[in-house]
């Protein structure tokens, strides 16, 4: 629904009464998206191989992290792409070993998981090294699988390296289509490749309705990708004791609550983008993209420990977004009651500026409370969508400002003389005046507002137009 108001706005921020008026339109916010379900393909393939730099090729934008460095990408990881009007979705993997321990093991697991899962799946080879042992034990994996394979020849930059992809036949996996996901050569016709290969439909459609985008942000190691991988009942983040295990954001349609959620498990910011480098640095904007992606977002922290500078910032990233937010405070089993005193005092001395969070204490771990997120969530969400009507807007701050006038500014006292709710998804409210307000009045209308409104779990965002009076000449 459009709710229309009429004024005029000055190019400088005022407004002016002796103007003519006209229409602004004061949108809803809503972006109309519907979720309708299309087929994945899973990249696989052994540890720099060149997945990831196909997979940016493929979806034609650079998301996947990509580093010289083997085995930057963990997780299943999916991105939207689109060849020639149909729709997909890419599945970026860690590198598969399979003789891997420890962090590795569970990488490759997840790309396992990519290969039972998927509708089509790329097995991307180096053709300048040739097939490697454990490009043999992957072929013999997919070999007995009833998913469509099609065999990449990738790094094949020029036509003198075309020599060395014909020994890839005996992988067994049919013809190897050459590609050089670097400079794009090839790409294309494997793209129709690949067209031909999906369904029309994924093997398993997920249920229509648009789900809510919920980013999973925090420090490394304060337990995301455990809480992710708990509330969907699957092993769908890698998860290890070494910090900083995720690094692309990883993307799952979860069903909670009767209705499903598309939650984020994002990489954990360790130093500002500024100072990052490498996989961190690209990682560090994934984070910050997801971010700005989602609807609502929920911010781990650990309440084992003192709030660090670090939640801080991903606090503050959060809030300068304008996005929903709960806060989960994970591995509250690990909190005895001299902590819980602690943390009380750290709360109201370092989350000043979010007051109106949402808060929950679980346990990722053991499972403790997740059950609670939900409703935070549809609380936090149901602000951050709220309209309030012009009219019960300005009766009550008719009554608010005659019970508590705006302090003096100049000698003279400013008046308030309507207001109106220019936008949701933050809410958004608009003050026309006759003078400008103090930040300290400003911070006191937003306090009333969530009061008489309830907008818990959602920022709101005040914003002042003061007339302009014109002189008039006599003439």
């Amino acid at each position: 629904m459009t709710e229309q108001f009429t004024t005029e706005f000055a190019g400088d921020g005022t407004w002016s009464e002796e103007s003519d008026w006209e229409v602004l339109d004061l949108e809803d916010g809503g972006d109309g998206e519907s979720h309708v379900p299309v087929p994945t393909l899973a990249v696989v393939g052994r540890p720099n191989v060149g997945k990831s730099t196909l997979v940016n090729r493929i979806i034609g934008r650079r998301e996947a992290v990509v580093e010289d460095i083997p085995g930057v990408t963990r997780d299943r990881v999916s991105y939207e792409a689109n060849w020639s009007g149909r729709r997909f979705m890419v599945q970026d993997t860690g590198g598969w070993e399979p003789d891997a321990k420890g962090l590795q093991q569970s990488v490759a697991r997840q790309a396992e998981l990519a290969m039972q899962t998927a509708d089509a799946i790329l097995l991307v080879v180096d053709a300048v090294v040739g097939a490697t042992a454990t490009d043999e034990a992957v072929a013999k994996v997919l070999r007995r699988s009833k998913t469509p394979v099609l065999l990449v020849a990738n790094k094949v930059d020029d036509g003198r390296t075309e020599s060395e992809v014909a020994a890839l036949w005996s992988l067994g996996l049919g013809q190897p289509h050459s590609v050089s996901a670097t400079h794009g050569r090839g790409t294309g016709d494997l793209l129709d490749e690949v067209l031909a290969a999906l369904p029309e439909t994924p093997r398993e459609g997920i249920p229509g309705g648009g789900p809510r985008r919920v980013a999973l942000v925090g420090k490394p190691n304060v337990g995301k990708s455990s809480l992710l991988n708990k509330l969907s009942g699957d092993e769908r983040s890698v998860v290890h004791n070494v910090a900083g295990t995720t690094v692309d954001p990883v993307d799952s349609i979860v069903e909670l609550g009767g209705r499903p959620w598309r939650f984020v498990d994002t990489a954990g910011l360790r130093k500002r983008v500024s100072h990052a480098s490498g996989a961190e640095f690209y990682a560090s904007l994934r984070t910050k993209s997801a971010i700005e992606a989602a609807e609502v977002a929920i911010l781990l922290i650990d309440a084992s420990e003192p709030i660090s500078e670090q939640d801080l910032r991903v606090l503050s990233m959060v809030a300068d977004a304008g996005r929903a937010l709960v806060i989960a405070f994970n591995k509250w089993d690990l909190v005895d009651e001299d902590r819980r005193l602690q943390l009380d005092r750290e709360v109201d001395r370092d989350l000043v500026r979010v007051p109106w969070a949402q808060r929950v204490n679980i346990s990722a771990q053991t499972g403790r409370a997740v059950q609670k997120l939900v409703p935070a969530l549809d609380t936090a969400l149901e602000s951050w969508d709220k309209r309030i009507p012009t009219g019960r807007l300005n009766t009550w701050l008719k009554e608010v400002v005659a019970a508590t006038p705006p302090p003096m500014r100049g000698g003279r006292l400013p008046r308030v003389m309507f207001a109106t709710q220019a936008g949701t998804r933050p809410p958004t409210f608009v003050l026309f005046t006759t003078g400008f307000l103090e930040a300290g009045y400003r911070r006191f209308l937003e306090r009333r507002l969530r009061e008489e409104f309830n907008f818990d779990g959602s920022p709101v965002r005040i914003s002042v137009r003061v007339r302009e009076k014109r002189e008039r000449r006599n003439r």
